[in-house]
């Protein structure tokens, strides 16, 4: 009966350990404004629940609409939440699980449940529940080689520089002027002198007027900003690559790769918008990106 009761008992507290490890190496819990499974924000307060109880629990928990610079710099230093809806006529059912910027699962809730008539109260309820799981694990951020940051150093930059200096510049070597061979096998003469450029000074370019967009508005599907070399892939529900974007030295402004059409991808205000030429007409589309 003992030996019944002990082998559960170890291999969950090996599984709660490797857990453990796992979201350690994740900075930030990305919250959605808006879960799939409803239809709109916040709905039944579930977002702002979910936070609250993550950041309870030791977590740096962040909205979507609302990530820091670093995390948007590097999406994969965070875990997406997606809250799954099992729930029937009368009874709740959710369960939390969390995913890496390759929409790898990393780590599921057990399961919440309620039988509360009130939507709000089942919720809250029910995902109090899947939070027992994750309150006992002990989270604590432990950078790895992936997230540490970049550093430069500039050691031995000056005495480089010096050491250049210090090479004495050639003296009284005047550029030659004429070319010459004189041998049996070849006789030749090519002047080296400098000949007058016929190229003239540009004239002021006039101001250019910025095109008319015909943005397409119309609500698009969700596409979900996975992390590659240098910028982002944005995935369909399918999943199926959309559009592949790169970053430029501008901030929040992509090179943007499609299979019909190629352009950029920016941002303005708070929507995203993917602007490409179709002929000689600038085209534009209202992107739905979850980072």
């Amino acid at each position: 009966m003992m030996k019944n009761f002990i082998l559960p008992l170890i291999l969950m507290c090996g599984f709660y350990g490797m857990s453990q490890a796992e979201l350690n190496k994740y900075k930030y819990i990305i919250v959605p404004t808006k879960f799939e499974a409803f239809k709109n924000e916040n709905q039944y307060q579930t977002s702002t629940m979910i936070k609250y109880n993550l950041v309870e629990n030791g977590f740096t928990a962040v909205y979507d609409n609302d990530m820091p610079a670093d995390l948007l710099a590097n999406r994969c230093l965070g875990l997406l939440l997606n809250l799954k809806d099992d729930s029937s006529m009368f009874t709740t059912k959710v369960t939390l699980t969390l995913k890496d910027c390759q929409s790898n699962v990393v780590y599921t809730t057990v399961e919440g449940s309620s039988k509360e008539k009130d939507y709000k109260s089942a919720f809250s309820e029910a995902i109090k529940e899947c939070f027992v799981s994750l309150s006992g694990l002990g989270y604590k951020f432990e950078p790895t080689g992936d997230t540490l940051p970049a550093t430069v150093s500039f050691k031995n930059d000056v005495k480089r520089i010096e050491e250049k200096a210090s090479v004495a510049p050639k003296q009284n070597m005047p550029n030659p002027v004429v070319e010459q061979k004189a041998t049996l096998e070849e006789q030749s003469y090519k002047s080296m002198e400098p000949v007058q450029s016929n190229i003239t000074k540009a004239e002021n370019k006039p101001a250019m007027a910025l095109p008319n967009v015909d943005y397409k508005t119309e609500q698009a599907g969700v596409l979900y900003a996975q992390a590659i070399p240098n910028g982002f892939q944005l995935v369909d529900s399918t999943p199926k690559i959309a559009l592949r974007m790169y970053a430029t030295t501008q901030a929040n402004f992509f090179i943007a790769e499609g299979d019909v059409h190629s352009g950029v991808v920016l941002k303005k205000g708070d929507k995203w918008y993917f602007e490409y030429y179709d002929g000689d007409k600038l085209m534009g589309q209202e992107l739905n990106i979850k980072f």
